[in-house]
């Protein structure tokens, strides 16, 4: 059908989980194959071992990206303190630190609301898609240079802790675009004196959008075939032009 590929070169707005272990363009790129355009992409990367929303757009809609990268994000997920790696999370190995034992919530809730809420300077990560001098600076890490880069001020308007089960503390974030969550978890364990990375992170919500509507890799696939008369009807967890 003829009518069916403008529906997607229109431009439409798919919210989808993202799974475990897979990069924000690993999405991208199944779902570019799927909508039948190459003009598809995503409103904010998700590192490979977190989980959550992921906002997709198609045709028109990429001209929309910059607008929905700019919103407010929320995260869940755990750090565990004690040990420090060179990532932040655990894509590389834990080096151990010193024994958290000695942390209560309510010192780490203070050094949370005396340093890590509000308006913060905060050092990006080495190991992230960061450009210096035309290079990802995480490739540069590989390399084995060294790398300085320079602090950004980002805004984190919640940063609290739901769960204390030492060595892990379960949290929640609310911040402005361009935090690294891994930052947060890397920094609070330095300042704690202990060491800290991140356990997990799934990103809940970007602005008005929310984790709960959105679908995962194989529903977004049959919602997709529905409009090309390739398979029955999804789930909607898609905004069209007049909802965004």
């Amino acid at each position: 059908m003829e009518s069916t590929p403008h529906f997607f070169e229109q431009g439409q707005v798919l919210l989808i989980d993202k799974p475990l272990d897979w990069t924000s363009f690993d999405v991208v790129r199944k779902l570019r194959r799927l909508v039948r355009t190459k003009k598809v992409g995503h409103a904010g990367t998700l590192d490979p071992l977190a989980t959550g929303l992921l906002i997709l757009c198609t045709g028109k809609f990429t001209k929309k990206i910059n607008d929905y990268m700019a919103k407010e994000k929320e995260y869940t997920g755990t750090i565990v303190l004690g040990a420090s790696t060179p990532t932040y999370d655990l894509e590389s190995e834990p080096q151990p630190g010193k024994d958290p034992a000695f942390l209560t919530p309510e010192r780490v809730m203070e050094k949370i609301a005396a340093e890590f809420t509000g308006d913060i300077l905060q050092v990006p990560p080495i190991h992230s898609a960061i450009k210096v001098g035309g290079k990802r600076v995480y490739e540069l890490a590989r390399k084995g240079r060294e790398i300085k880069l320079e602090p950004r001020p980002v805004l984190v308007s919640e940063f609290s802790i739901t769960g204390f089960r030492l060595p892990a503390l379960e949290f929640k974030v609310v911040c402005s675009t361009g935090t690294y969550i891994r930052s947060l978890a890397n920094d609070l364990g330095a300042s704690l004196g202990c060491g800290g990375y991140l356990g997990s992170l799934r990103r809940t919500r970007i602005g008005e959008f929310r984790a709960e509507n959105a679908l995962s890799i194989e529903a977004a696939e049959e919602y997709i075939r529905s409009k090309f008369g390739d398979g029955g009807a999804g789930d909607v967890a898609m905004e069209e032009e007049q909802d965004v």
